[in-house]
């Protein structure tokens, strides 16, 4: 990675992709110093599920939120960031032995969610779901990607709705002691919900 690809900037540029009242969602165009602790508290609620390396650090915020064809979305409730969505290209992560096995590493044809997260209090009223909305959304409007893949907890992708592949299952994921499954979905309109369940 060139180093300018990681300026360190001390404002966060963002740009407001859809809001309703106090409800916003944000693209973020840069992630500046002032929004990084910010970031890193939200990012907190993901090490239960996903252990402790899903908890961002300044470097991690810098490599995954302000690299080149990342897609980084944020929610935002009256002016406070409640939660972000983060996708890469699959070729990011190339240290990852589970990326480089992908059929689909090195055709630049495939966005890794990195991370989704909702503060607890924020969850079960619908903002997560339009914040994903969008982020697929913005995800089929890229000229070269096809498909979206995510490592989530065993069961958890038979809930959404399209063409759904488990391309494999990693016990003990980040030592969680818990199994999650690794899904690829097309990137396509009749995909972008999830499905309800009683």
């Amino acid at each position: 990675m060139r180093k300018h690809d990681l300026r360190i900037v001390e404002e966060s540029t963002t740009r407001v992709i859809a809001s309703s009242g106090n409800f916003q969602i944000e693209y973020f165009e840069k992630v500046g110093s002032n929004d990084y602790e910010k970031l890193i508290q939200i990012s907190k609620a993901l090490a239960e599920e996903y252990g402790k390396m899903a908890i961002l650090t300044h470097g991690t915020i810098q490599r995954y939120f302000n690299r080149k064809g990342s897609l980084p979305f944020i929610a935002r409730y009256r002016g406070e960031i409640i939660g972000y969505i983060i996708g890469v290209q699959l070729e990011a992560l190339d240290k990852e032995t589970w990326a480089r096995t992908d059929p689909n590493f090195g055709k630049h044809n495939t966005l890794y969610t990195y991370a989704f997260v909702m503060k607890s209090e924020f969850k079960g009223n619908g903002y997560a779901k339009m914040l994903k909305r969008v982020y697929l959304n913005w995800a089929k409007k890229q000229e070269t990607l096809q498909y979206v893949t995510g490592h989530v907890k065993l069961g958890i992708s038979s809930k959404f709705k399209g063409d759904i592949q488990i391309i494999n299952r990693v016990d003990n994921w980040q030592a969680t002691g818990k199994t999650f499954e690794y899904y690829r979905r097309n990137i396509d309109p009749d995909n972008l919900h999830v499905k309800k369940t009683n």
